[in-house]
C-alpha cells in the first residue's frame, strides 16, 4: 500500500494542473515517436510504471469512499434518529446489508440509507436502487416502524409517485422480480400504481439538515453491488 502524499506526488507529476491540457500536449508531442525513441519520450513524459501503480491504488482508494461515507452517514444520523429508550440492535456499514435485512434495526424501527443527491433527470440506476428499498421494507413482515432515509426526497418522491413501468425498474434483479411477481402478479403495472397502494407503509425522511457536509456535495451512485 502505497503513502497517499507518494500518490499525490506521482500523479500530479504526470496530469499536471489540468490533465486535459496534458493529455493533449503529450497527443501532440507522441506523433512520430519511433521505437527507439519511446524510452526518451515517456520519461520526458513523466509516463513511468510508478505513476500507473499510484492511479491503480488512488482507484482502489477511492472505491471505498461510497462505503466510508454510507458508514460515516448512519453513525451521525444516530443521534437525531434515536428516540427516548430506542436500542440499536444492528447496523450494517460496510458495502452491501452482509446477512442482515437493512442498514439499521432497532428495538422500535428498520431503516435503510441512501447518501446520494440525485440531479433530476433520467436516473434510472438510482431510481431502481430505491425502489428495491422502498418494497423490501415496505413488504418486510415486522410491526416495527420502516424508514428510508434520504439525502433530499424531491425526486426519489416524484419517481415514486410517476409512471415509470414496474418491468423496466425490476428488469435488472431477478430476485426481486420474481418476489414481486409470486407476491403481487399483475396487480401493478407502473411505480405510481404500487406506491399509491403502500405509501403508508415506509416513512421517507431527508437526513440533509444532520448531513450537511454531503448536501452541498453530489455523491456519485455507489456501485451496484454494494446495494447502498
Amino acid at each position: 500500500m502505497m503513502n497517499p502524499a507518494d500518490i499525490r506526488d506521482l500523479l500530479i507529476r504526470f496530469t499536471g494542473p489540468d490533465l486535459t491540457q496534458t493529455l493533449a500536449r503529450i497527443e501532440s508531442a507522441v506523433r512520430g515517436v519511433a521505437a527507439e525513441d519511446c524510452a526518451s519520450f515517456l520519461e520526458g513524459a513523466g509516463v513511468g510504471r510508478e505513476a500507473l501503480a499510484a492511479a491503480a491504488e488512488m482507484k482502489r482508494l477511492a472505491g471505498q469512499i461510497n462505503v466510508t461515507i454510507h458508514a460515516l452517514g448512519i453513525l451521525l444520523c444516530l443521534p437525531h434518529i434515536l428516540e427516548p429508550d430506542e436500542r440499536v440492535e444492528y447496523v450494517s456499514l460496510g458495502a452491501g446489508n452482509t446477512g442482515r435485512d437493512f442498514d439499521l434495526e432497532t428495538n422500535l424501527r428498520v431503516a435503510e440509507f441512501k447518501f446520494i443527491r440525485w440531479r433530476g433527470g433520467a436516473e434510472s440506476i438510482r431510481q431502481n436502487s430505491v425502489f428495491k428499498d422502498y418494497l423490501l421494507l415496505a413488504e418486510h413482515p415486522t410491526a416495527k416502524r420502516k424508514y428510508l432515509y434520504l439525502l433530499g426526497t424531491e425526486h426519489a418522491l416524484k419517481f415514486l409517485r410517476g409512471g415509470r413501468a414496474l418491468s423496466s425498474v425490476l428488469s435488472r434483479n431477478d430476485k426481486l422480480q420474481k418476489m414481486f411477481a409470486d407476491r403481487f402478479g399483475e396487480v401493478f403495472r407502473t411505480v405510481g400504481d404500487y406506491y399509491a397502494v403502500r405509501a403508508g407503509a415506509v416513512e421517507i425522511e431527508d437526513v440533509s439538515p444532520w448531513l450537511s457536509e454531503l448536501a452541498e456535495e453530489l455523491i456519485a451512485e455507489p456501485d451496484a453491488g454494494a446495494d447502498d
